[in-house]
């Protein structure tokens, strides 16, 4: 009984280890979904808007003292820059308001991430957000590029409209078979009405750069 119970002990040491080296870099929430959006749909005030929302929120709940930003893209279409979401987040490592890792870098992010889940999407606050807003604007493909230009909008006008235009959608739950984080399918259009009849509600991932 005693060899059996100090193996134990030695094995618990062990993971205790692990998931102390796992942590090691934890040094606060560095990733939410916001837990509202901006109230007018995909009209998110552009690029800057976005990122003042994401510092807003995240001052809010006591992080504000890092540099916030939005994981959206921006299209190149209608004269605007192409800008890739996965090139606006830093370079990680980043955690979730409970400590859980989301992804040590860029790269573990869009390469095959399974860490984004309905339990470690997580609001600011570190509340779960409901499955019935489960659809995140991105206007990115699934690895986290702007789509090349065409004709199609895939960001509602670079996230200032909410009338007419589309914005590509990941799940934060992956609720729906194979379906990605970051890009699942479009919304029926950019208003919050046409954002929520999609299962969203203008809801977008931060990451802080810093």
């Amino acid at each position: 009984m005693k060899i059996i119970n100090t193996f134990t002990a030695a094995i618990l040491l062990i993971l205790s280890g692990s998931v102390f080296a796992q942590n090691s870099e934890f040094e606060g929430m560095s990733f939410f979904v916001t837990s509202v959006g901006s109230g007018q749909g995909a009209d998110l005030g552009g690029l800057a808007g976005a990122d003042a929302h994401c510092q807003a929120l995240a001052t809010s709940a006591g992080a504000g003292n890092r540099t916030w930003q939005a994981y959206l893209s921006n299209d190149a279409n209608n004269f605007g820059e192409l800008i890739n979401a996965r090139d606006r987040i830093g370079s990680g490592p980043w955690y979730n308001a409970d400590g859980a890792l989301i992804a040590t870098d860029v790269y573990d992010l869009h390469l095959y991430n399974d860490s984004i889940t309905a339990y470690t999407a997580v609001d600011e606050n570190g509340d779960m957000i409901d499955a019935r807003r489960h659809d995140i604007l991105t206007g990115a493909t699934e690895g986290g590029s702007a789509f090349l230009p065409d004709e199609a909008d895939h960001t509602c006008n670079n996230w200032t409209s909410s009338d007419e235009g589309s914005a590509n959608l990941g799940h934060h739950d992956r609720w729906g078979g194979n379906v990605s984080w970051n890009d699942t399918h479009v919304s029926a259009g950019c208003s919050q009405q046409a954002l929520i009849s999609t299962g969203g509600d203008g809801l977008f991932y931060c990451f802080a750069t810093d």
